[in-house]
């Protein structure tokens, strides 16, 4: 079952030449491909963001208590 906003789209992309509708296609693939992309990557940032505020927080104390040392980018 389509949504009235797919079938809207999909009459639009169905208006338009053949290669102009390759074009539309292959465009959507790269745009729904880096939305996946963003949805995995916010799903992993929640899921480890407990430990990045728990690390953020060993490092000031760290930086507080004068253990931190300057870091060499000569030796990455």
């Amino acid at each position: 079952m389509s949504s009235p906003a797919i079938t809207t789209i999909v009459k639009m992309i169905e208006s338009l030449p053949e290669p102009a509708q390759d074009q539309v296609v292959g465009h959507l693939r790269d745009y729904l491909q880096d939305l996946e992309d963003d949805l995995l990557w916010d799903e992993q940032f929640k899921r480890t963001q407990q430990q990045l505020v728990a690390a953020a927080r060993r490092a000031e104390q760290e930086i507080a208590e004068g253990q931190a040392k300057p870091l060499d980018y000569d030796k990455l």
